[in-house]
C-alpha cells in the first residue's frame, strides 16, 4: 500500500507539471488580451483539477494493467506459432480495442450523411486489418519505410476522389482512434511480441504499431465518403455555460460524470473479456499478479472518468471561446503564436503520451529518454497548432499540408535508424488523443466562426496536423542521435589507431 502511494504522489507531481502551464496561458489571456465570462473560466478550472486527477489515476493504472495485460497477450500469442491464430485474435482485438475508443463515438457524430453505426464497425475493422498487418510484419521481418510509403501512397490517391468536405475528417480520424484505451494496449502488444523474439532488431519492431492501425480509419472514413458522397457536414457548437452559483456549477459536472461512467465502463468490458479468456486457457497468472492487475484497472478506469469528465465539460467551451476571442481582435494572427505556445504545453496533458516516452525509455535502455522524446513532442505539436491556425485564419486547404509534410516525413524514414521512424509513426497517434479533441479542435473551430470560414474544411483537420508534425521531429531527433553516434564512433576509431602495438595487445 506504501509503494502504491509513493507512485500516486510521483504521477500527481507528473501530473501537475502537465497541466498547470495549460492553465497559467488561460488565465494569463483571460485577464489581458482575451477576457473570457467568469463561467467559463470556473468550468475550465475544475476541470482542470479533474484532469490532473484523471492523469494521476490513469498513468498508474495503465502501468499496472494495460501494459502488463497487453505484453503477456502478445508474448502468448507469439508462442503459439501458429499463423492463422496470430491473424485472428489480432484482427479480433483490434477491433475490439477500436470500438472500446470513447472518442471514436465523439468522431461519429461529427461525420455526415454516415450512421454512427457503419462508420464505428468500419473504423475498427480498419483499425482490425492494419493491426494484422503490423504484427505480420514484426514476424515476416519487413521493412517499415517501404510499407509506410506504400499505403501513404494509397492514401493521398484516394483524397482527390473523397467530397473536400471529408477529407480533414478522414485523416482526423487517423489520430482521434488511436487514444488513451487503444495505445497502452497496442503498444505492450508489440513489446510482448518483442520479448519472444531473440534476433537483434527485436526491439526495434516492438514499436510501429500504431503507426500502421493509425492507416486503417483514414482509409475507411475515405472509403464511406466515397461510397456516401455527403454533400455537406454537420457541426455543432460547443455549449457555452452560463452559471450563476456553486451549485450549478456542481450539477452541470454531476449530470456529465454517469455518462463517462457507463462510457468508459462499456469501454474497459471488452479488453477484459479478452484478457479474462487468455488468463482462463493460457495465461493463468498467479493470485497476486491477477490481483495486481485487477486494481490497477479500477485506477484507470477512475482515471479515465475523472479525465475525460475534466476535458469535455471543463477545457472544451474554454477552447471554443478562447479561439473565438483571439481570432475577433484587430491583431488576429497573434492566435498563430499563442497557439503554438498551448500546444507546446498541452501534448504533454495526453495520457497516451506518458506511456510512450516511459516505453521507449525502457526499450531502449536510456540511450532516447523520456526527456527527449517530450521536447520533440512538444516542438512537434507547437508548430503543428501554429500551421493548423494560420490554416484557419487564412482559409488554406488542407492537402497543402498534408502532402508535403507526409513526404519530408516519408523521406527521412529512409535515411533515420529504423526505431526511430517506428517512434515517430506511433508518436503522431499517441500525441493526437483527447486534449487535441477538447481543446485545441474547439479553439480552431471557436477562431473559424469569429473570420466566418467553414468549419468543417477549415478548422477540422487540427488532429490530422498534430498526428503528423511529431512524426518530423522524432525522425529530426533521430538524424541528431545518428551523427552524435557517428562522431564518437569515429572518436573511437582514431584513438585506437593512435595506440602503439602494445597498447592495442594489452587492450
Amino acid at each position: 500500500m506504501r509503494i502504491v502511494n509513493e507512485k500516486l504522489k510521483e504521477k500527481l507531481k507528473e501530473s501537475l507539471k502537465a497541466v498547470m502551464p495549460v492553465v497559467a496561458i488561460l488565465i494569463v489571456l483571460s485577464f489581458t488580451i482575451a477576457p473570457i465570462t467568469p463561467s467559463i473560466l470556473l468550468c475550465f478550472l475544475v476541470g482542470a483539477v479533474l484532469v490532473m486527477a484523471g492523469m494521476m489515476f490513469f498513468t498508474l493504472g495503465a502501468e499496472m494493467s494495460m501494459t502488463p495485460m497487453g505484453e503477456k497477450v502478445g508474448a502468448c500469442m507469439t508462442q503459439s506459432k501458429k499463423i492463422w491464430f496470430i491473424v485472428i485474435t489480432s484482427f479480433v482485438l483490434g477491433v475490439i480495442i477500436t470500438i472500446s475508443e470513447p472518442d471514436l463515438q465523439v468522431l461519429a457524430t461529427q461525420v455526415p450523411s454516415v450512421p454512427n453505426m457503419t462508420l464505428i464497425l468500419s473504423v475498427a475493422v480498419g483499425v482490425g486489418l492494419f493491426l494484422v498487418v503490423a504484427l505480420l510484419r514484426m514476424f515476416i521481418g519487413i521493412a517499415l519505410p517501404p510499407l509506410l510509403t506504400f499505403f501513404y501512397l494509397i492514401i493521398f490517391t484516394l483524397v482527390f476522389f473523397v467530397p473536400e468536405s471529408f477529407r480533414a475528417v478522414a485523416f482526423d480520424s487517423g489520430g482521434v482512434t488511436t487514444g488513451p484505451m487503444t495505445v497502452p494496449f497496442i503498444m505492450a502488444l508489440g513489446v510482448g511480441i518483442a520479448s519472444i523474439r531473440n534476433d537483434h532488431h527485436a526491439a526495434d519492431d516492438s514499436f510501429g504499431l500504431v503507426a500502421l492501425c493509425s492507416i486503417g480509419p483514414i482509409m475507411a472514413v475515405m472509403i464511406l465518403g466515397m461510397i456516401y458522397k455527403p454533400s455537406e457536414s454537420s457541426y455543432t457548437a460547443s455549449a457555452i455555460p452560463e452559471i450563476a452559483d456553486s451549485v450549478e456549477l456542481w450539477k452541470m459536472f454531476g449530470e456529465s460524470l454517469p455518462t463517462y461512467i457507463e462510457e468508459i465502463a462499456v469501454s474497459l468490458l471488452p479488453i477484459i473479456v479478452v484478457f479474462g479468456l487468455f488468463q482462463i486457457f493460457a495465461l493463468k497468472l498467479s493470485g497476486r499478479s491477477l490481483a495486481r492487475i485487477i486494481i490497477g484497472l479500477v485506477y484507470t478506469y477512475i482515471g479515465l472518468v475523472l479525465f475525460l469528465t475534466g476535458a469535455n465539460v471543463g477545457f472544451m467551451p474554454a477552447g471554443n471561446y478562447l479561439g473565438n476571442v483571439l481570432a475577433s481582435l484587430d491583431y488576429k494572427w497573434v492566435i498563430v503564436p499563442i497557439g503554438a505556445l498551448i500546444g507546446y504545453f498541452i501534448v504533454r496533458a495526453e495520457p497516451a503520451v506518458y506511456v510512450l516516452n516511459h516505453q521507449v525509455e525502457e526499450m531502449t535502455d536510456g540511450a532516447i529518454s523520456a526527456k527527449a522524446m517530450g521536447i520533440s513532442l512538444s516542438l512537434g505539436v507547437s508548430l503543428s497548432v501554429a500551421l493548423a491556425m494560420i490554416r484557419v485564419i487564412w482559409r488554406i486547404p488542407i492537402l497543402w499540408f498534408l502532402i508535403p509534410g507526409y513526404a519530408i516525413a516519408i523521406g527521412l524514414s529512409f535515411f533515420v535508424p529504423k526505431i526511430f521512424t517506428a517512434i515517430a509513426f506511433d508518436s503522431g497517434g499517441v500525441a493526437s488523443g483527447p486534449m487535441t479533441a477538447t481543446f485545441l479542435l474547439p479553439l480552431a473551430q471557436g477562431a473559424c466562426i469569429a473570420v466566418g470560414g467553414n468549419i468543417v474544411t477549415d478548422a477540422f483537420g487540427v488532429v490530422a496536423m498534430v498526428a503528423m508534425t511529431p512524426l518530423i521531429t522524432i525522425q529530426i531527433l533521430g538524424m541528431v542521435y545518428k551523427i552524435k553516434q557517428n562522431a564518437a564512433n569515429t572518436g573511437v576509431e582514431y584513438a585506437y589507431e593512435a595506440l602503439d602495438d602494445d597498447a592495442i595487445i594489452e587492450l
